[in-house]
């Protein structure tokens, strides 16, 4: 079965078993719905199956020995550039909670309640919304190792709360959301299906199982002036921005940050972005197949943030604002705590300097990476925000 890759590292044997007991699961799901299934089902079930999926199974993901690496894992500074810019907001809410939403090795949620402890301006709560019970623990130790004396204020949650007053923190939670891959064919449109020809899968086009995809890419169309042309591949995300609609009917008061890469609408959709945003991440190699190592590789879509954005409006929230990672770094005050870090000489300050340029060069992470803020029920000013703002091009 289709598991292995010529041009990628191999897995283990134990490996490769867990990877043909999810196609196996998957051609069963497909067998109970014609022998295809959608893409975005596909995805659902790679990445998150119950004991199966890449998000939910023990493999290690993070960090120089899994499959990819994060800013918080990078350097502290990034969690205490969000600790500093949040810490105003925290004042004001009238129950002074953070959730963070797939919070990972635990590295972020650690640091931020390092810096804020230093600051007397611990919360109430930590919560911590992870589906996957292995990076559970991992979070826990992470945080019981660095600020034993804030683990009592963590809590693991497995759904969002009917009510929450709180900062909401989500960091490359978006691209890792089920997406709808819609191609261009014979002028028509169609959904991309996958199913599962003799020892691996492949490709379906069929009808689009959604209409408010096609509502979608025809307002696109519209708004751009002219048609895409037939060949032209894109993704929805649909699960998103249903996910952040039902985080705005639990939010009562409170913040949201969005950190992930992407792009405005226009930049999204733009007609030389004619093969998508699909990627795939498997021990710090990137490709565009997310059909070998099921269950083993990261799949991800980078992120429409004009959408994000009105469907944040929609559901009651305003946009705070929105900028790309190295704006929103420098105004939350990386270059002032970089060198009160710098006075404890915690790390030398050649291997700071070079951390600091992959959260904010332009051919890094500056650029590409963005973050977007959404509030309810709140009036204040975002420091990372005000160096450079562009919710006009959203």
């Amino acid at each position: 079965m289709q598991v292995q890759s010529a041009k990628l590292p191999r897995p283990s044997e134990a490996a490769i078993a867990h990877s043909r007991e999810l196609i196996d699961l998957i051609r069963q799901e497909m067998a109970a719905q014609g022998d295809k299934i959608t893409f975005q089902h596909f995805m659902q079930l790679v990445l998150y199956a119950p004991g199966l999926g890449y998000y939910v199974a023990g493999s290690r993901k993070l960090g120089e020995e899994g499959d990819f690496v994060t800013a918080p894992e990078i350097s502290p500074l990034f969690s205490h550039c969000l600790a500093h810019t949040i810490r105003p907001v925290l004042a004001t809410l009238t129950e002074p909670n953070i959730l963070e939403v797939g919070a990972g090795s635990g590295v972020m949620a650690a640091e931020i309640l390092r810096h804020l402890a230093q600051k007397a301006e611990l919360p109430e709560h930590y919560y911590i919304l992870e589906l996957s019970g292995d990076l559970r623990e991992r979070q826990r130790q992470t945080i019981e190792q660095a600020v034993p004396e804030c683990l009592s204020r963590v809590v693991w949650l497995d759904e969002l709360p009917e009510t929450l007053s709180a900062v909401v923190l989500g960091n490359e939670v978006l691209d890792a959301m089920p997406v709808n891959i819609l191609c261009k064919h014979d002028g028509q449109w169609q959904e991309r299906y996958v199913g599962f020809d003799g020892d691996r899968f492949v490709w379906h086009n069929g009808e689009v199982s959604d209409p408010r995809l096609l509502e979608r890419i025809q307002i696109l169309e519209d708004q751009n002036g002219e048609s895409f042309v037939d060949g032209y591949t894109t993704e929805i995300n649909l699960i998103a921005e249903d996910w952040l609609q039902s985080l705005a009917g639990s939010l009562t008061q409170g913040l949201v940050l969005l950190i992930d890469y992407g792009f405005p609408q226009h930049e999204f959709y733009h007609p030389q972005r004619s093969t998508g945003t699909l990627m795939c991440h498997y021990r710090h190699h990137s490709h565009d197949d997310p059909f070998v190592y099921p269950g083993l590789q990261d799949i991800t879509a980078h992120v429409d943030f004009s959408a994000m954005a009105e469907a944040a409006h929609n559901s009651g929230m305003q946009v705070e604002g929105y900028t790309n990672q190295a704006s929103f770094l420098l105004g939350s005050g990386l270059t002032e705590l970089y060198q009160q870090e710098d006075e404890t000489a915690l790390q030398p300050q050649m291997v700071v300097a070079n951390q600091i340029k992959k959260l904010t060069m332009p051919h890094e992470m500056g650029e590409l990476f963005k973050v977007i803020g959404f509030s309810k029920q709140l009036d204040v000013s975002l420091a990372g925000f005000m160096l450079r703002d562009l919710r006009n091009s959203l």
